[in-house]
């Protein structure tokens, strides 16, 4: 009697044997999932943090350096030092600065500059979407 059921125990552990590996793939599928989850998360926050720190620093750029300035900017001038000041990680081919002037570039009036970046997922299933990071600042010229 007792060495049927010993049988009968190991034959129902045959019939598990696969269940162990089945069960750890799926853990590690949602476990991975999470850890690039949470490093996509703070990649954003990292690009996030520079596009809004760009958009005022390039602001303050443009405010010095007004029409009465010894060198006045253009927007394109704002636009290369974003560029320059970007840090690792970021694209400065994929970063979009728009800059304006109301009325217009001479001490008295406003400069807003705004800056925006197409961030790309790197978690598995979700690398075709891209949110648009972006800010703005705005400043009175002071020269």
């Amino acid at each position: 009697m007792k060495k049927n059921m010993v049988q009968k125990g190991s034959a129902s552990r045959r019939n598990e044997r696969g269940a162990a590996l089945l069960e750890c793939s799926l853990v590690i599928v949602v476990f991975f999932m999470f850890v690039f989850g949470v490093m996509d998360f703070g990649r954003a926050i990292y690009t996030y943090h520079f596009v809004s720190n760009a958009a005022c620093e390039a602001t303050r750029y443009a405010m010095v350096r007004g029409a009465t300035s010894t060198d006045p900017v253009t927007a394109t001038d704002i636009q290369n030092y974003v560029k320059s000041i970007t840090p690792q990680g970021i694209d400065p081919s994929a970063l979009t600065v728009s800059t304006s002037w109301s009325p217009n570039n001479a001490p008295g009036s406003s400069v807003r500059v705004a800056v925006s970046d197409n961030f790309r997922f790197m978690t598995p299933f979700l690398e075709e979407y891209q949110v648009t990071l972006s800010d703005a600042s705005q400043m009175v010229i002071s020269q």
